[in-house]
């Protein structure tokens, strides 16, 4: 049992309007810092009212983005229990996001203790309306005070949590896609499979490109052939076509095994839907649609859950996609997911950690 040590806030924030949370705009009253010093090791887990950091403009992680993060969700069940939804995957995608970064391993037992005690410390924060959670935020930055491309030797683990409705303003309603294909996000052989914010910056001016021109966001291709779908910028893709679920290969890479995603593979398939994990050209989607036999497409992630395409632009072409409706797939599978997820179906695959 990881050793943490309270220093609690002596007052607390006005709770935000529970109807509309948006995604990301307020912060709970306490946070939890975790300190790395080579030679010792993790030490001094705490939780401290939430507060800015002082450090220093020559810490690495400024000039070297020496970081990473993750984002998981707890949800309040119809009994008023919270509960975490396959929290160890996260814990798992983070150390091997550690290992890519040359950030020292963390204990799974540990950072599972402190993300349940940082969410039973604001267990008041974590929303009640339907489709409503709290997100949570572990990070992990670089605090060497020098100038020299090399690993850090000091770390600050961190995990911050603030309530939250849909990522999109549109819902599980559908969403429009641009795909992007000037730019690239990640290849094989770099950080497109961690968890770390380049991947996300280098993805900002595609994605920008896109909600200038209405889009919500950037479909990805391959960085090499340009030709291959990679993943949304926020999520994870599948296409279903002539009754058979595709989602492209995690095994360039170049794309982040996301929990939702692997989640949903499982769900697909307990409900009896072919499910296949392979590359998949851009083309054959759009052959695919022009022989009417793309039936639909669904993006997934922790912050958006389940999002159905309604639109997808290669820039030359437009694919309006199952009548810009939300499939029968994605539907049943987003009321299978977030079902367990909010604690009105069953937990037969053993994926609920409660905690409190």
């Amino acid at each position: 049992m990881l050793n943490i040590r309270y220093e609690l806030a002596k007052e607390l924030k006005a709770k935000p309007d529970w109807d509309n949370l948006g995604f990301g705009k307020y912060f709970s009253d306490h946070m939890f810092i975790m300190d790395y010093d080579e030679g010792m090791g993790w030490h001094d887990a705490r939780i401290v009212p939430y507060q800015n950091l002082s450090l220093d403009p020559a810490c690495m992680v400024f000039h070297y983005a020496q970081e990473m993060f993750e984002g998981l969700k707890a949800y309040r069940t119809p009994n008023g229990e919270i509960q975490l939804f396959r929290p160890q995957k996260n814990i798992e995608r983070m150390n091997k996001t550690n290992e890519r970064l040359c950030i020292p391993q963390l204990d799974p037992d540990d950072v599972l203790d402190a993300i349940k005690a940082i969410v039973a410390t604001e267990k008041d924060w974590v929303p009640v309306k339907d489709g409503t959670s709290l997100y949570i935020r572990p990070f992990i930055i670089a605090t060497d005070v020098q100038l020299g491309v090399h690993p850090s030797k000091s770390y600050k683990f961190m995990i911050i949590v603030c309530p939250v409705g849909s990522y999109y303003a549109e819902g599980i309603k559908p969403v429009k896609i641009f795909v992007e294909r000037e730019y690239v996000r990640a290849v094989k052989g770099g950080t497109g499979f961690a968890k770390v914010g380049g991947n996300y910056a280098c993805s900002l001016i595609g994605q920008q490109k896109a909600e200038a021109m209405g889009y919500s966001q950037v479909l990805w291709l391959d960085g090499v052939e340009h030709k291959y779908i990679d993943e949304v910028g926020a999520m994870n893709v599948f296409f279903v076509i002539d009754g058979v679920v595709v989602t492209p290969a995690l095994d360039e890479g170049n794309i982040l095994p996301g929990v939702t995603r692997n989640s949903c593979i499982q769900i697909l398939q307990k409900m009896g839907y072919k499910v296949e994990e392979r590359r998949l050209a851009l083309d054959e989607v759009i052959e695919a649609y022009k022989n009417g036999k793309l039936d639909e497409a669904f993006g997934t992630g922790t912050a958006a859950v389940v999002s159905p395409m309604g639109l997808l632009d290669t820039g030359d072409f437009k694919m309006v996609i199952n009548n810009n409706e939300i499939g029968e797939i994605a539907q049943k599978v987003y009321d299978a997911l977030t079902g367990i997820q909010w604690g009105k179906c069953e937990d037969e695959l053993g994926w609920i950690v409660k905690v409190c």
